[in-house]
């Protein structure tokens, strides 16, 4: 018995360990080709203010030599991993606009900033999402021919129902988790926790894209009635993936570093993530995965690179995450006036004009204090970071005149 809690003591300590020692430890190249979405042209080559073909010269520093020589075997293909990315950023900060951390980037080498040095959830989305965006992005590519080394998806031919056949140009998925594989992976290195979880969600990122996948089908017969059908395998839409990942970042689990023995057979197989909690069950490749709580992210803080929630706005009627009391943690909220101008009083004119007046309106807007003040709530500004904002003026087509109908 005290052997059996000696060992389970051992355990625990040893996973403490390697994590706190992943914490410590100098930041490696993972997500470093992320800072391409700044620099990448719309070709296939890295170019500086003189035309040079950075991405022949060794000396680049965001892509791993692996990297490079990938995109040199695939002309076009760098152009559709820059868009992935920018398709991965919009939907991290559209999944998130209403929490705490909202996905703020940087126009820096750091996008994320140093949240990725971390273990949480919110890494775990991070390595999930821009994954999954290369994927997409090269998958979509390689059907629209705007990528040399590959094409549709024409491995599936012939009959595939009573009714129907398969035929048309597939998105070339394979061909997309691939490369993704190869290009994403490569700027992990070492054995740890840390990267264990990486190359997990980098996985999982793929995955969502592969399992979403939907069968599309074109009817073809004498007045559209539909007696044959061609079909094809077409991607999800990004929202989709994005929407299936964030379900799984709120079911994440929590997981430390396995270790099943030294038994050369199974060298492949010796590291490997197991939950914290020996009651749940070992996560799946399509789960997102963690091995470290996440911080409030309710003030800023230097060390973690938190922005804080100062200056966003809340929902004030609502009980969710968007809602005031949670996203501004406890601290209140300020109410904002913004003058609105929208058209109005329009009139119809024969023939054929509308001529509208221009009203402008204040509208409220609440916005969470950066401290605990007291006092009414009447201040038609606010204050967040040091920094005063005057209230805003927004246009909803106010042009007055005349519009053409």
């Amino acid at each position: 018995m005290r052997a059996a809690a000696l060992g389970l003591a051992l355990r625990a300590l040893w996973a403490l360990a390697l994590s706190s020692l992943s914490n410590t430890l100098a930041v490696n190249n993972s997500g470093r080709w992320w800072g391409i979405i700044n620099v990448a042209s719309s070709t296939n080559l890295l170019t500086d203010s003189k035309n040079v073909q950075l991405v022949l010269d060794p000396s680049l520093q965001l892509l791993s030599r692996k990297q490079r020589k990938l995109i040199r075997q695939n002309p076009g293909i760098l152009h559709s991993v820059s868009s992935g990315l920018q398709t991965a950023i919009k939907e991290c900060k559209w999944q998130f606009r209403n929490r705490r951390w909202n996905c703020p980037t940087s126009q820096g080498p750091n996008i994320f900033g140093k949240i990725v040095n971390r273990g949480c959830r919110e890494t775990a989305f991070i390595f999930a999402i821009t994954s999954a965006g290369v994927t997409h992005s090269v998958a979509r590519s390689c059907s629209e021919g705007s990528i040399e080394s590959c094409t549709c998806d024409y491995r599936r031919r012939g009959p595939g129902g009573p009714d129907w056949h398969w035929g048309g140009c597939s998105d070339n998925i394979d061909f997309g988790r691939l490369f993704g594989r190869e290009f994403v992976d490569s700027s992990e290195k070492g054995r740890d926790l840390r990267f264990l979880m990486n190359l997990h969600n980098n996985e999982a990122g793929r995955m969502t894209v592969f399992s979403e996948m939907r069968q599309e089908c074109k009817c073809h017969g004498m007045s559209g009635s539909c007696t044959v059908r061609t079909c094809w395998m077409r991607l999800p839409t990004f929202r989709a993936v994005g929407d299936v990942l964030k379900d799984r970042f709120d079911g994440a689990s929590r997981v430390i570093y396995g270790n099943k023995g030294s038994n050369r057979a199974s060298r492949v197989e010796l590291h490997h993530l197991e939950p914290e909690n020996p009651a749940h069950k070992p996560p799946s490749p399509h789960d997102l995965v963690y091995f470290e709580k996440s911080p409030n992210f309710c003030t800023y803080s230097g060390k973690t690179g938190t922005a804080g929630t100062a200056g966003r706005f809340c929902n004030s009627s609502s009980p969710g995450l968007d809602g005031c009391e949670l996203l501004c943690c406890g601290r209140g909220y300020r109410t904002r006036t913004q003058r609105v101008t929208e058209r109005c009083n329009c009139t119809f004119h024969w023939c054929c004009h509308v001529s509208c007046l221009n009203c402008t309106n204040t509208q409220p807007g609440l916005s969470p204090r950066a401290g605990n003040l007291s006092g009414p709530l009447k201040l038609c500004r606010i204050k967040g970071c040091g920094m005063t904002l005057p209230p805003p003026e927004i246009s909803r087509g106010a042009d007055s005149g005349k519009v053409d109908v």
